[in-house]
């Protein structure tokens, strides 16, 4: 199977490209090749091209075709319908990474299927991926284009801190520093190693019964923001002192830093993965967030280049605890 990655060097797709290889299968990566030594993965085809530059991209692509184009970098109804274009007669199914967040945010019931009405009011980046979405699902009832969409929750790997304020957030936990968290920090999160997702999306691909579907790819592993917290706190060998602020208020300090927990990451998000594992029975989630918080802060520890704090952020942090300290919060 000849599969092209739009991207591929990514936390997420880098995994998948690792075990597309390993399965033997024929892939190439088509990316301007700036971020492929952070991950790099031998045995991968490289086309060099800016997907953004449409005639560039013709001319790199020249008479490949494709069982399976990933384009895991589009966000855009722009993006998408440059790849319906370029793609049409290239391959034989066109796999759209979509987001999770899109799905009505409060959720109205627990756990989310992909039948879960769409609806994000509080973040954009949500709205452009639903409009996305449907410009592709437009594209299959005109012409028959033969997408298969993905929507990946929060997925990491050792480089992704899933606090917010990441490595900030992290370097105030060690130090013993109090660490916001948003809400109560009772609401329940889903986090997805990058390795478990692999084996969702490359089970999927080439699979004609999985054209003109959505699939989620998530773990299945529940926690809570607290306990999220402490799990890091375990591996840095600390335990956290939390603040805990509404996410609200915290949008009030910064709007872009709030759009994510109102529009993602304030209400409890539980998925239903049944779909996806009745497809690929090989998909399961087994690396806990245990291990995946300890991969994190080894990664960091190994390198002080890598520990570098947002000043701003850090002082932002400081004005939110004190300010709510003051107020008796």
């Amino acid at each position: 199977m000849k599969v092209l990655f739009i991207g591929g060097t990514g936390i997420i797709s880098s995994a998948c490209s690792e075990l597309a290889v390993s399965r033997g299968i024929d892939l190439y990566h088509l990316n301007r090749g700036k971020s492929n030594s952070l991950r790099p993965i031998p045995g991968v085809n490289t086309i060099r091209a800016d997907i953004r530059n449409y005639a560039e991209t013709e001319q790199a692509l020249g008479d490949h075709k494709f069982d399976v184009v990933v384009n895991w970098i589009a966000f855009t109804t722009e993006h998408i319908q440059s790849d319906i274009d370029m793609f049409t007669d290239r391959t034989k199914q066109y796999v759209h990474i979509s987001t999770a967040a899109l799905y009505e945010t409060p959720p109205s019931s627990l756990p989310i299927t992909e039948e879960t009405p769409r609806g994000n009011p509080f973040w954009e980046y949500a709205r452009k991926k639903i409009a996305a979405e449907n410009l592709l699902m437009e594209a299959y009832k005109e012409k028959g284009f033969p997408y298969t969409i993905v929507r990946p929750s929060h997925t990491y790997d050792k480089t992704l801190i899933p606090l917010q304020g990441g490595i900030t957030a992290l370097m105030r936990l060690k130090q013993g520093l109090p660490v916001v968290v948003h809400g109560d920090g009772s609401s329940i999160w889903t986090l997805t190693h990058h390795k478990d997702f692999a084996k969702g999306l490359v089970g999927l691909l080439g699979k004609e019964e999985a054209i003109n579907q959505a699939y989620h790819i998530t773990g299945d592993e529940w926690l809570s923001w607290d306990n999220i917290f402490r799990l890091m706190g375990a591996a840095l060998g600390v335990e956290p002192n939390m603040v805990h602020i509404p996410s609200d208020l915290i949008a009030a300090y910064d709007p872009v830093f709030g759009e994510g927990l109102l529009g993602d990451k304030t209400h409890s998000m539980i998925f239903d993965n049944s779909k996806i594992k009745a497809l690929v029975p090989d998909f399961s989630a087994d690396i806990p967030f245990e291990q995946g918080a300890k991969e994190i802060v080894a990664w960091y520890e190994a390198d002080t280049a890598r520990q570098i704090i947002d000043p701003h952020l850090n002082d932002l942090f400081e004005k939110m605890i004190q300010d709510h300290s003051a107020v008796g919060g």
